[in-house]
C-alpha cells in the first residue's frame, strides 16, 4: 500500500474498570440426513416343512418354467414362482444298508421312514422329460413329463439303476450329451460312492432310451467282461485313505468332450497325506476330469489339477463353477475369441476342509478351456513318447510308466487301451479375478451383456455379488451386493430366466427371483453411470437410470447417456445476486443436452418457476420477482444456496440443475466482515452500513471495498491499569472517520462483569483479582464501533490481591511495578509504600531476596531407603529462581535433588530422594534459599521416615486370560513413597488404590497366554519380591442360561451355565436397549453355574408396553472378557410386568379368618415358551407370608392365622406394590384362651396312651428277633448256592444262541498296513520318526542326505549288514531293547527289498541255530525268547507277510472272538474300578458274590443328528454312567472304528424327562453316596432311571481340570481312573491293567462300585455269608467258556488249517517251515518234538500269540481290562496247544489251565496235523518266493521314510564306530570291498559341520 493512502490516528482515553466478559457462541448449519435406501421385495418360494430343504434347480429355456428338486418333492413353478404342480418322491421305508433295495428283494436291516433327497435334476429336452434322481433305494431315478410331472418311468430292478447311496444333494452331477438326430442321447453321470466302490462306479456313461420304461434305460453304453464305460474306485484306495471319495462339483460338455470338476482327497506318501485315522488332516485337490463323448471304454480319461493363486495365497478347494462364453472385452484381454468357452470357478483358501471353523476366504477365478485342453494335449504327447508315469494315485496307476507309441496326437485324440487313465501332475492356474475374506463365495453363474462378461456370485451369508469381469488387464469390478435370501448359504444351482432379465437364486429354504439389474436405484446421472453396471444408462429427459430399451426415443442423439462423460452439465451466469435485486436476466449454458424444441422451464426450488428461452445450448431465464426471493435469516450467514433446475416441457421432469446463490450484505455489522464477504458487498464508512449498491453511500470517499481501508484499531502493547489509579491509555488506529455535524465523538467502552462503562475517565472500586483482562471497544456517534482486529484488551491488576508473602509479591509480573513493603509487611505499588527505598524488596532490585522461608506441608512422609521418592514441599518464600534451591534440600540428612518441572517459585519444591544408609531411620526436612544462613533456612516440624515395604499375599491368585481381575496385594508399609507400580512378570497391572497394608490393581490381557506369572511391586526405587504367583486361566464361557426370559422390571432368577465362572469376582449380567444399559448382580455357585438376577429392561416403565421386547444386546460383564459381553446366540425376551389392581376402591378389604385374599391384575404368568413362565411371587400380610396359587389374572393367597388390620404387600422381580389393607375380624364364640386350654388337655391324654402301647409292643418283639436272625442267615446261604447253580446252568443253554445272532453284520475295522506294522514293530510308540521326514538343520541337510544314501548302500551290502549286526550283538551295552529296535529299523529300511531281507534273515537264523547247538543249550529253547536281532526280525518278517492273510482269513474269527468276549462280559455287571466281571474266563477277574441287577433298554438320541430315529441300547441298572456312555457309543457307532468315535469322557449323558427337564448324569456329583470313608459311584439305579428312558449324549460342559479345582463338582469317575493310568503308548497297552482303588486325593475317601476290595476289611456283618462260599461262583467261568467255545474253536481252526475259504496257505509259512526242516537235517536233528517246538516257537508263539493278546494291533478297537484278561486266557490255551509236553493237572492247578483241560488234546492234534500237512505240500522254489516277495515290496513301497530309518540305525554306528570299523577290517570279504573305508566316509559326512 502507498504510504499516502494510510492515515494513522492516535486517541488517548483515561479509563477505569471492573469485570469479565461473556464469549459469543457460534452456531454451525446442520447436516442434512442421508436418505436411506430401500430394496424392493423379490418374489420368493419357501420350503413347506423345515426338513424338506431345496436341492436342485432347472429352468426350461424355451418357456421359462422352473423345476425345483427338494427333499421328498419335485415342484414345477411358473417363471414368477407360483406352484403349478408338485410330485411326491418320499419319505418311504428304507435302510441305506439294503443292497439291492427292499423294493427288489426283502432286507434284514431295520427299516425306518427315510427322506428322499434330490441328488440330480436334468432337463431332457429331446424327450420333453425331467430326470430326477433321489437318495432312496440306493439312488434310483424317476423320469417325469415336463408338462405335468406325470411319472413316465422309474427303473429300479437292475444294479445299473442304482446311481449311489449317498445322502448329500451336492455329490452327484450328470451331463446329457446329444449326438445329432440319428443316435439317441447319452447320460454321463459322476457320483460320490460313500465308501462302497463295489456297488457304484464313480463315473460312467449310460443309455437314455426314447421309451422311459424300456429295460435298457441307464444301462452302461458298453459293458463286457473286461471293459465297460465306467470307472470304479479300487478298494485298495480305501485302505490308504479310509474316507476317500470323489466329490463332483460341476459338469458340462464342450466340443467333443465331457468335463467334470471334482474335489478329491490327495493320495501319496507325503507327511500331510495318508490315513485319516492317524489323526492327520486330509489334504484335498481340485481336479478337472475330461472324457471323449464317443469313448465307450473310458480310455480318454484324463485328470488335471486346478487352482489359483492371488497375492501369494493359494486357493485350491473348489466350491462352484460355471461355463460361459468369453464376450468381446474379456476375450481380447485373454487372447481368445469372443465365442470361446471360459470356465468361472470359485475356490476357498488352502487345501484342508475343516467343516467347523472353515475359512471364509475365497476367490473367483477364470480358466480358458483352450488352455486346459492344450495342457492335456501336451501331457498326452509326452506320455506317448514314454515320458513319466500315469500318475493317478487313487486308480493305483501312479507309478506305472508311460509306454511310447508312434502316434500323431491332435486336439480330438480319444486315447487307446494303453497309457490310460492318465493324470496330469502340474496344476493349471486360473486367472484370479476377485477375492473375498469375510463372506465365503459358494456359487457362480455368468453371461455376456453387450460385450461385457458379468458374473453373479452367491455367498455363505445369503448375498449375491454382481461382478463385471473385464479380464486380467482391467481387473474385475464388484459393482453391487444384495441380500437375496434370509439365511445362507446360497446353493450351487443358480439359473437365468429365459429372457435373461432375472436370476433364480436358492438357499436350502428359499428360492428367490431377482432382477439381474436394479438401475432404478440410482437417482443421478453420475451415480448411474459411475455404478459400473453395464445394463444401466441415463435417460436424460426422463431423468432416470434404466436399460436402453426402457428409455423412450433412446436412439436419438444425446437422449440416452451410456458414459459418465455424457452426463448433462449446466452453468449459469451470473451465479449469485443480492436479495434486493429482482428479475435479473440469467444465461444458462447446457452441455450434452438433447434437442429441446418442446421447450423448458427454469425452476428455483419451490420459490419460483418461469419459462426459459432456448437458443441452441443456451437458455435465458429471469431471476425471481420481489415476493419470491428467499428471506435470509441473520443467524444463518449472509447467503442462501438454491438449486436452479431445468425442466423439460416434454416430460415435465427436471433433467439438469446447478447451484444459485442469493446473498444479503446488510447482515454484516462491521467493516472488516462486510468487505471480507465473497459477494459484491461495500461498506459505507459514515453510515456504518454494508450494501451491495455502492452508489447508496453518502460520501464518495466514505465507500470502502478493501480490508486495509476499514477504520480499525492497530495492535497495542499490553495495557495495564492498576486499581485506584487514574491512568491514560494511548491507542493507535487508522482510517478513522471524522464525526460530521450532529454526530457524537469517540468514547472508550469497557465491559466489566456484564456492566458497560462508557466514559472518557472513570474511578472504580478495588477488586479481589490479582490481574483481570477486560474487553475494550472504541465507539463513536453513540454506537458505531471501530474494528479491533488485534483484539486489544485492558488488564486490571492489584498488587496485594493474593500475594500475602514476600515471595509471592516478588513473583508478580515485573511490569506491574509491585514491591514488598517491609515496614508494613505487605505487597503494594512502589508509590503506595510509605517507607524509603531501602525498606523495599523488589524483583531484580538491590534487595531482591526474601528472608525467613517457611515449610508448611510435606507429602509423602514415608518412603523406602532405596530412594527415588518424589517429595513435595509446600511453603513460603522458597526462592524465586530454581538455582537458589538447587542443591540445598536435605531430608533426614539424605540429599534430595529438586526437579525443575515440579518447582513453583516461592511456593513449592519437588525433589527426588537419594539412597539412605541402613542406620538412617527418620529426620526433618531442611531447605536453604541461596545460602545456609539462619534467615534463609527453613526446617520442617514434621519428620520424614524410612520404612521397608513388604508383601504378604495376593487375592485372588487367578483370573481370566483377558484380564480385568481386581487383585488385592497385602503387606506392610505399602503406602510409602510417591510412585508404585505392580508387575505381573513383564506386564503392568494397572495400579488403582493403596493403603498401609494393601494395594489393588487391575490385570491386563495376558501376553503369554495361560499359566502362572510372578508378581512384584516397585515402590519408587525399591523392588519388593516375594514368591507370589498369579495364574492366568482360560476365559470363562457361557454355554446356556435358563430361563431365557424375564419381565420388564427384571430381578427374576436366571441360572447360567458355563465354564470357569468361579474365577470372576463380581460377575454382572447386562442388557442394552435403545442405547441405555442396565446391569444386575450374579452369584457364582460353582465353576460351571451361577445364579443371576435378570437386569431390568432399560425402558421407562411409565410408558409401559403390553408387548414382549427383545433387548438389542444381552450378555455378561465378566472382568475384561469381551466374548460374553454381547451374546449373539441368545433369544432373551422381556415380558410386560405384572400389574396389580387395588383390593377395593377404598383400599381396605373386610375378611373373616381363613378366607382367602384374592389379588387381581394381569400378566401374572408370562407367556414363556413351553408354558414355563412362572414368577416367584411373595405376598406379605403384615409381616407374614402367605401360600399362593397363581393364575394369569389372579393371585389366591391363603391368609395366615391373623386378626386385625394388616397391610398387604406383593413382591415379584423388581416390583413391590401394596394393593391396600385387609381387616380380618373374628366371629368365634369361644375365646382364644379357652380353645388353647381344651386342646392342651386332650393332647396330653393321647400322648400318655401312646407311650404305654409302645412299651408293650417292644418287649414282645425282642425275643422273636434273635431266633429269626439265625434262621435267615442259614436260609440266605442255602438259597444263594441254589440260585447261583441254577443261573449258571440256564445261562449256559441260552447265551450261545444269542451271541451268534448278535454278531452278524458288523463291519471289521482293520487298521491300515502302516499302522498295523508300526504297532507290532514299535509297540507303544505313536509317532515314530520312521513315519516322518528327516529332521536336519537346513545347512547340514545336503551332507546328511549324502551320508545316509551312502549308508543305505552299505546296509544293502550283505557282508556289511551281517558284520554290523554281529558286532552290535557282541557289545555288552547293546541291550535286549536295542536288539528289537535295530531289527525293526532294519526291516523298515528293507521293506522295499524283501528278497534281500529274507536272505539276510536266513543267514542270521542259521548262525543262531549253530550258536545254540554249540553252547549245548537244549535245542527246544531255540527261538523261545527274543534275545537276538534275528528273532525280532523273524517276528517282523511274518508281520509284513501275513497282513493279507490276517485281512482275508484270520482277522474275521479273531474279531468275532473279541466282540463275543466284549458282549458276553457286558451282559453282566462289570466293576468299573477293579475290572472284575460276573462273566469272565479269568479267575482273577471274577466277581465272587451275588449282585442283583436288571437289564434296561434306553432310547438314545443320535449325537450327530437329533432328528434321526432313537437307538435302543441295552444297559444294566448297576452300570456306572461311564459304562452306560460306552455302551451307547458302541451301539450308535457300531460300524465306526474306535479312533473315529467320540470319547465317552468328552460326552455328558443327559436324561431327558419330557420336553423340558434334562438331567446330566455323572459318575460322581453332589448326590453321590458316602458311607464312612467309602464313596460309591453313581449307577443308573442311583438316579432311578426307568426302562425305556430317553437319553442323549451331549458334548461335555465341564472341562476336566476345571472340576479338579472345585471340590463340589468332582470329575467323572472314568476320567479320574483313566488319568491315574494315562499312557501315550499303543492305544490299549495300559488301559487293560486294573485300576487300583486309590483314595480320592482331595478327601481321603475310597471309591467303590460293585465290590469293595477285601483287603480293606470293611465287610459289614450282614455280608459274612458271601465270603464263605465265594468258590461256588467259579462255575461262572464254565458258563462263560461254554458261551465263547464256538468262537475260540473257529479262531484256532482258521489258524491251524492249510486251506482257507479257497485261498492258499501263505507262502511265507511254508517257506520258513521248510527252512527250519533243512536246518534240522543239516544238524542231524531227527527228534520230531524238537522240530515241532522250533516251528511253534517260530510262528504261533512269535506271531499269533501276540496278535491274539493284542487285537488292537490289527483292528481299530478299544480293549478293556476284563477283555484283556479273557484274551490272555485264550492266548495261554493257544500256547499250551502248540506245546509237545504233557501237563499234569490237579485241583490245585490254575483255573485257566483247568478250564480248557479237556479241549487242549484236540487242539494239539490240530497243530500236529497242520505241521504235517505243510511238510507234505510241494516245496516253493526260490524263484517263486522271490517273485512273491518282490510283489509284497512293491505293494507297500513307500510306507516308511527310509532316510529317517537309516538315521535311526546310524545312531548305533555313532555309538560303536570303532568296534564296527575294526570288525570290517578283520573280515576278508569286507576288506576286498573296502567297506571300512566307506563307513568312515559315512561317518565323515554325518559329523561334518558346514
Amino acid at each position: 500500500m502507498a504510504s499516502h493512502n494510510r492515515r494513522w490516528n492516535f486517541f488517548t482515553f483515561s479509563c477505569c474498570i471492573i469485570v469479565l466478559l461473556v464469549p459469543l457462541v457460534a452456531t454451525s448449519p446442520q447436516q442434512p440426513s442421508a436418505a436411506s435406501r430401500v430394496h424392493e421385495k423379490y418374489s420368493t418360494f419357501r420350503v413347506e416343512y423345515p426338513e424338506w430343504t431345496f436341492n436342485h434347480l432347472a429352468v426350461d429355456h424355451r418357456n421359462g418354467n422352473v423345476y425345483l428338486g427338494a427333499v421328498n418333492r419335485i415342484y414345477k413353478l411358473s417363471s414368477g414362482l407360483d406352484v403349478q404342480v408338485s410330485h411326491q418322491t418320499g419319505p418311504d421305508e428304507d435302510n441305506r444298508n439294503c443292497y439291492p433295495p427292499r423294493i427288489v428283494q426283502p432286507c434284514s436291516e431295520p427299516l425306518t421312514l427315510t427322506n428322499n433327497v434330490n441328488k440330480m435334476l436334468l432337463m431332457d429336452y429331446r424327450e420333453n422329460r425331467l430326470l430326477a434322481c433321489g437318495s432312496l433305494y440306493q439312488g434310483i431315478c424317476k423320469l417325469l413329463r415336463l408338462d405335468d410331472l406325470f411319472k413316465l418311468g422309474e427303473p429300479f430292478h437292475k444294479k445299473e439303476h442304482y446311481l449311489s447311496g449317498v445322502n448329500e444333494s451336492g455329490s452327484v452331477f450328470g451331463v446329457i450329451v446329444s449326438y445329432g438326430d440319428a443316435s439317441p442321447d447319452k447320460l454321463f453321470v459322476a457320483t460320490a460312492v460313500d465308501g462302497r466302490p463295489e456297488y457304484f462306479p464313480t463315473i460312467s456313461s449310460r443309455k437314455l432310451t426314447r421309451n422311459s420304461e424300456e429295460d435298457g434305460m441307464f444301462a452302461y453304453v458298453f459293458h463286457d467282461e473286461f471293459v465297460a464305460s465306467m470307472i470304479k474306485i479300487p478298494s485298495d484306495t480305501f485302505t490308504v485313505v479310509p474316507d476317500f471319495d470323489i466329490y463332483y462339483i460341476y459338469g458340462f460338455s464342450s466340443g467333443n468332450f465331457v468335463y467334470f470338476l471334482t474335489l478329491q482327497p490327495e493320495m501319496g506318501g507325503g507327511p500331510t497325506t495318508g490315513s485319516s485315522s492317524a489323526g492327520r488332516e486330509q489334504v484335498y485337490t481340485s481336479k478337472l476330469v475330461r472324457l471323449c463323448k464317443d469313448d465307450t471304454a473310458f480310455n480318454s480319461y484324463v485328470e488335471v489339477p486346478l487352482g489359483c493363486v492371488k497375492g501369494g495365497v493359494e486357493y485350491r478347494l473348489l466350491q462352484a463353477a460355471y461355463l460361459s462364453k468369453a464376450g468381446t472385452i474379456l476375450a481380447r484381454s485373454l487372447g481368445i475369441g469372443p465365442d470361446d468357452d471360459i470356465l468361472y470357478a470359485v475356490f476357498s483358501k488352502g487345501q484342508k476342509r475343516r467343516p467347523k471353523e472353515s475359512s471364509q476366504e475365497s476367490a473367483l477365478c477364470v480358466f480358458t478351456l483352450k488352455e486346459i485342453n492344450e495342457r492335456i494335449k501336451d501331457r498326452l504327447q509326452s506320455c506317448y513318447k514314454g515320458e513319466g508315469t500315469l500318475d493317478l494315485a487313487w486308480l493305483k496307476v501312479k507309478d506305472i510308466s508311460c509306454s511310447s507309441a508312434l502316434l500323431t496326437i491332435d486336439d480330438n485324440f480319444c486315447g487307446l487301451d494303453m497309457n490310460a487313465p492318465l493324470g496330469v501332475s502340474e496344476m493349471v492356474r486360473g486367472i484370479p479375478l476377485f477375492s473375498e475374506s469375510n463372506d465365503k463365495m459358494t456359487s457362480v453363474i455368468a453371461y455376456v451383456y453387450k460385450n461385457h462378461s458379468l458374473a453373479f456370485v452367491g455367498t455363505k451369508g445369503g448375498r449375491l455379488k454382481k461382478i463385471r469381469v473385464d479380464g486380467p488387464t482391467y481387473g474385475a469390478l464388484q459393482y453391487e451386493t444384495i441380500q437375496v435370501v434370509d439365511n445362507g448359504p446360497i446353493l450351487r444351482d443358480m439359473a437365468f430366466s429365459s429372457d435373461q432379465h432375472f436370476l433364480y437364486v436358492m438357499s436350502e429354504s428359499q428360492l428367490t427371483h431377482v432382477p439381474v439389474e436394479a438401475c432404478e436405484q440410482y437417482s443421478s446421472c453420475k451415480d448411474c453411470l459411475g455404478s459400473g453396471d453395464p445394463h444401466c444408462g441415463w435417460c436424460v429427459l426422463h431423468s432416470m437410470c434404466a436399460r436402453k430399451e426402457k428409455c423412450e426415443r433412446s436412439s436419438e442423439p444425446r437422449r440416452f447417456a451410456s458414459d459418465i462423460k455424457q452426463c448433462v452439465r449446466l452453468s449459469v451466469h451470473p451465479n449469485n445476486i443480492s436479495v434486493s435485486q429482482y428479475s435479473v436476466m440469467l444465461v444458462l449454458e447446457a452441455h450434452n443436452v438433447p434437442e429441446l424444441s418442446a421447450g423448458v422451464n427454469c425452476t428455483f426450488e419451490d420459490l419460483a418457476e418461469m419459462d426459459g428461452l432456448v437458443e441452441g445450448n443456451r437458455i435465458t431465464c429471469s431471476s425471481p420477482a420481489e415476493k419470491e426471493v428467499p428471506c435470509i435469516v441473520v443467524d444463518q450467514g449472509d447467503h442462501q444456496i438454491v438449486q436452479l433446475y431445468l425442466k423439460s416441457k416434454e416430460t415435465g421432469l427436471a433433467f439438469a440443475n446447478t447451484s444459485f446463490v442469493f446473498y444479503n450484505c446488510s447482515v454484516h455489522k462491521s467493516c472488516l466482515s462486510c468487505v471480507g464477504s465473497p459477494y459484491q458487498c461495500h461498506w459505507c464508512k459514515y453510515r456504518h452500513t454494508c450494501t451491495h449498491d455502492p452508489s447508496s453511500c453518502s460520501f464518495q470517499e466514505g465507500r470502502v471495498k478493501q480490508p486495509e481501508e476499514c477504520p480499525q484499531l492497530l495492535p497495542a502493547d499490553r495495557i495495564l491499569v492498576p486499581v485506584n489509579v487514574v491512568k491514560p491509555i494511548t491507542l493507535r488506529a487508522k482510517n478513522l472517520p471524522q464525526p460530521q455535524s450532529g454526530q457524537r465523538g469517540y468514547e472508550c467502552v469497557l465491559t466489566i462483569q456484564g456492566v458497560e462503562q462508557r466514559v472518557p475517565a472513570l474511578r472504580f472500586n478495588s477488586s479481589s483479582m490479582s490481574s483481570l483482562p477486560v474487553d475494550l471497544t472504541v465507539i463513536w456517534n453513540g454506537d458505531f464501533s471501530i474494528d479491533n482486529p488485534a483484539q486489544n484488551k485492558v488488564h486490571l491488576y492489584k498488587c496485594d490481591a493474593r500475594r500475602e508473602s514476600c515471595g509471592l509479591c516478588l513473583k508478580a509480573d515485573p511490569l506491574f511495578g509491585c514491591v514488598w513493603c517491609k515496614g508494613e509487611n505487605r505487597c503494594s505499588l512502589k508509590q503506595h509504600c510509605p517507607h524509603p527505598q531501602s525498606m523495599w524488596l523488589e524483583h531484580n532490585g538491590i534487595n531482591s531476596k526474601c528472608t525467613h522461608p517457611r515449610i508448611t506441608k510435606i507429602t509423602p512422609l514415608r518412603g523406602p531407603r532405596e530412594g527415588g521418592t518424589l517429595v513435595t514441599i509446600r511453603g513460603e518464600n522458597l526462592g524465586l529462581e530454581f538455582s537458589e534451591i538447587k542443591d540445598h534440600v536435605k531430608i533426614a540428612d539424605v540429599e534430595c535433588t529438586p526437579v525443575p518441572e515440579g518447582y513453583i517459585p516461592a511456593e513449592q519444591i519437588v525433589c527426588e530422594m537419594g539412597k539412605a544408609e541402613r542406620s538412617q531411620f527418620a529426620g526433618n526436612v531442611q531447605v536453604c534459599v541461596g545460602e545456609c544462613r539462619p534467615e534463609f533456612m527453613a526446617k520442617s516440624s514434621k519428620y520424614y521416615y524410612f520404612v521397608i515395604p513388604r508383601l504378604l499375599s495376593l487375592k485372588p491368585n487367578r483370573g481370566p486370560v483377558s484380564g480385568g481381575t481386581i487383585v488385592n496385594i497385602t503387606g506392610s508399609n505399602l503406602d510409602a513413597g510417591s510412585n508404585v507400580s505392580i508387575m505381573f512378570k513383564d506386564q503392568q497391572c494397572t495400579y488403582q488404590r493403596r493403603g498401609g497394608q494393601w494395594i489393588t490393581c487391575r490385570s491386563h490381557t495376558s501376553m503369554q497366554g495361560y499359566g502362572n506369572v510372578s508378581v512384584s511391586v516397585f515402590v519408587d526405587k525399591a523392588h519388593i519380591h516375594k514368591d507370589l504367583k498369579f495364574e492366568y486361566v482360560e476365559d470363562p464361557t457361557i454355554t446356556k442360561f435358563e430361563p431365557e426370559w424375564s419381565i420388564f422390571s427384571g430381578n427374576t432368577p436366571v441360572t447360567v451355565t458355563g465354564t470357569n465362572l468361579d474365577i470372576i469376582q463380581t460377575p454382572l449380567i447386562r442388557a442394552k436397549y435403545k442405547n441405555l444399559e442396565t446391569v444386575n448382580i450374579c452369584q457364582v455357585l460353582s465353576p460351571t453355574t451361577m445364579q443371576c438376577m435378570a437386569p431390568e429392561l432399560p425402558y421407562s416403565l411409565s410408558r409401559q408396553k403390553e408387548v414382549p421386547e427383545r433387548p438389542d444386546e444381552f450378555g455378561f460383564i465378566l472382568d475384561n472378557v469381551q466374548s460374553v459381553l454381547a451374546l449373539n446366540n441368545t433369544n432373551f425376551i422381556y415380558y410386560p410386568n405384572p400389574v396389580f389392581e387395588l383390593l377395593s376402591v377404598s383400599g381396605v378389604q373386610e375378611l373373616k379368618p381363613g378366607s382367602p385374599i384374592i389379588l387381581k391384575g394381569r400378566n401374572f404368568l408370562p407367556p414363556a415358551p413351553g408354558g414355563n413362565g412362572k414368577l416367584n411371587y411373595t405376598v406379605l400380610i403384615g409381616d407374614k407370608p402367605c401360600t399362593l396359587t397363581v393364575s394369569d389374572t389372579q393371585l389366591l393367597c391363603e391368609s395366615p392365622n391373623l386378626t386385625g388390620r394388616h397391610k398387604v404387600l406383593a413382591r415379584v422381580g423388581g416390583i413391590e406394590f401394596s394393593p391396600g389393607v385387609v381387616h380380618i375380624t373374628s366371629d368365634s364364640p369361644l375365646s382364644s384362651t379357652a380353645v388353647i386350654s381344651i386342646a392342651g388337655a386332650g393332647g396330653l391324654l393321647i400322648f400318655f396312651i401312646v407311650i404305654v402301647l409302645i412299651a408293650y409292643k417292644r418287649k414282645s418283639r425282642e425275643s422273636d428277633l434273635t431266633l429269626k436272625r439265625l434262621q435267615m442267615q442259614m436260609d440266605n446261604l442255602e438259597s444263594r448256592v441254589a440260585l447261583e447253580c441254577k443261573e449258571a446252568f440256564a445261562e449256559l443253554q441260552t447265551d450261545i444262541h444269542e451271541l451268534t445272532s448278535d454278531l452278524d453284520g458288523a463291519g471289521i475295522p482293520f487298521l491300515d498296513y502302516r499302522t498295523y506294522t508300526m504297532r507290532v514293530l514299535f509297540p507303544g510308540i505313536e509317532e515314530h520318526p520312521v513315519l516322518r521326514d528327516l529332521e536336519v538343520p537346513g545347512y547340514r541337510q545336503e551332507q546328511v542326505e549324502k551320508g545316509l544314501k551312502l549308508f543305505g548302500q552299505l546296509i544293502n551290502n550283505k557282508v556289511f549288514l551281517l558284520s554290523f549286526i554281529r558286532t552290535l550283538e557282541s557289545q555288552r551295552g547293546f541291550s535286549m531293547r536295542d536288539r528289537g529296535n535295530v531289527a525293526s529299523l532294519i526291516m523298515t529300511v528293507l521293506q522295499s527289498k524283501l528278497e534281500y531281507a529274507t536272505d539276510v534273515l536266513k543267514h542270521l537264523l542259521s548262525d543262531l541255530i549253530d550258536k545254540n547247538l554249540e553252547s549245548k543249550n537244549h535245542p527246544k529253547l531255540l527261538l523261545r525268547r527274543t534275545e537276538s536281532v534275528a528273532e525280532k526280525m523273524l517276528t517282523n518278517w511274518f508281520t509284513f507277510l501275513l497282513y493279507k492273510f490276517l485281512k482275508e482269513c484270520a482277522g474275521e474269527p479273531l474279531f468275532s472272538l473279541f466282540c463275543a468276549i466284549k458282549q458276553q462280559m457286558e451282559k453282566g455287571p462289570i466293576d468299573s474300578i477293579t475290572g472284575e466281571a460276573r462273566y469272565s474266563l479269568s479267575e482273577d477277574k471274577l466277581i465272587r458274590q451275588q449282585i442283583d441287577y436288571k437289564t434296561l433298554v434306553v432310547n438314545c438320541m443320535h449325537p450327530d443328528n437329533e432328528k434321526s430315529p432313537e437307538v435302543q441300547v441295552k444297559v444294566l441298572n448297576c452300570d456306572t454312567i461311564s459304562q452306560v456312555k460306552e455302551k451307547i457309543l458302541d451301539a450308535i457307532y457300531k460300524n465306526v472304528p474306535s479312533s473315529h468315535r467320540p470319547k465317552a469322557s468328552d460326552m455328558d449323558l443327559e436324561w431327558r424327562q419330557g420336553r423340558v427337564v434334562r438331567v446330566i448324569l455323572q459318575d460322581e456329583d453332589v448326590t453321590t453316596k458316602i458311607e464312612g470313608d467309602w464313596k460309591r459311584l453313581n449307577m443308573l439305579t442311583h438316579y432311578q432311571v426307568p426302562d425305556n428312558a430317553v437319553v442323549a449324549l451331549v458334548p461335555k460342559q465341564v472341562t476336566a481340570y476345571n472340576s479338579v479345582n472345585n471340590s463340589t463338582v468332582s470329575r467323572t469317575s472314568a476320567s479320574k481312573y483313566e488319568n491315574m493310568i494315562k499312557y501315550t503308548g499303543s492305544p490299549d497297552s495300559l488301559r487293560s491293567r486294573t485300576p487300583m482303588i486309590t483314595p480320592d486325593l482331595e478327601s481321603g475317601v475310597k471309591v467303590w462300585h460293585l465290590v469293595k476290595n477285601h483287603e480293606h476289611g470293611d465287610q459289614k456283618e450282614g455280608d459274612r455269608g458271601s465270603k464263605m462260599v465265594s468258590e461256588i461262583y467259579l462255575t461262572r467261568l464254565l458258563a462263560t467258556k461254554g458261551t465263547l467255545q464256538k468262537f475260540v474253536d473257529d479262531l484256532f481252526e482258521t489258524i491251524f488249517s492249510t486251506a482257507h475259504r479257497g485261498s492258499a496257505l501263505p507262502l511265507a509259512i511254508k517257506y520258513m517251515f521248510d527252512f527250519l526242516d533243512e536246518q534240522a537235517d543239516k544238524h542231524n536233528i531227527h527228534d520230531p518234538h524238537v522240530r515241532h517246538t522250533w516251528k511253534s516257537n517260530c510262528l504261533p508263539l512269535r506271531f499269533w500269540v501276540n496278535v491274539i493278546k493284542n487285537p488292537q494291533f490289527v483292528f481299530d478297537i478299544h480293549k478293556s481290562s476284563i477283555t484283556d484278561a479273557c484274551l490272555s486266557v485264550v492266548a495261554q490255551t493257544f500256547m499250551d496247544s502248540c506245546s509237545t509236553s504233557e501237563h499234569r493237572l490237579g485241583k490245585d492247578s490254575p483255573s485257566n489251565k483247568l478250564l480248557y483241560a479237556k479241549d487242549i488234546p484236540s487242539y494239539k492234534s490240530w497243530v500236529e496235523r497242520y505241521y504235517s500237512d505243510i511238510s507234505k505240500m510241494p516245496a516253493i522254489s526260490d524263484q517263486d518266493m522271490n517273485a512273491y516277495l518282490a510283489e509284497q515290496s512293491r505293494m507297500h513301497m513307500n510306507e516308511f521314510n527310509t532316510m529317517s530309518s537309516l538315521s535311526e540305525i546310524y545312531s548305533y554306528v555313532g555309538k560303536y564306530t570303532e568296534e564296527i570299523v575294526s570288525a570290517l577290517e578283520q573280515d576278508d570279504g569286507a576288506r576286498k570291498q573296502r567297506l571300512a573305508y566307506k563307513l568312515e566316509q559315512v561317518v565323515a559326512f554325518m559329523s561334518l559341520e558346514s
